[in-house]
């Protein structure tokens, strides 16, 4: 804690301690990949959806597509190792000498 002097009206002095603003638990870029992370992950559930017949008795070859069955959930995954990064990578701070 730093310690601040601080003058009052009949001239006397007192010393105050002054707390620090506090830090950011993480940096920019882990908010950016933070973000990142969730758009993949959105897009690759958005990507999912769809392929369903208005009729039960009707097959729909859309619900097994390669956009639904491979696409969407390595998108997914690909958003959830971004978070993982974004949440364990270390901001670089700087260092007063």
């Amino acid at each position: 804690m730093a310690k601040k002097e601080i003058i009052k009206k009949d001239n006397s002095k007192e010393t105050v301690e002054v707390n620090k603003p506090k830090e950011m638990p993480f940096g920019k870029l882990n908010y950016i990949l933070v973000l990142v992370g969730i758009a993949f992950i959105a897009l690759g559930f958005i990507l999912m959806t769809g392929g369903g017949s208005d009729n039960p008795d009707v097959f729909n070859k859309e619900m097994f597509d390669f956009r639904r069955i491979t696409l969407a959930p390595i998108l997914c995954l690909i958003g959830f190792v971004i978070e993982v990064v974004a949440i364990m990578i270390r901001s670089k701070k700087k260092v007063k000498s």
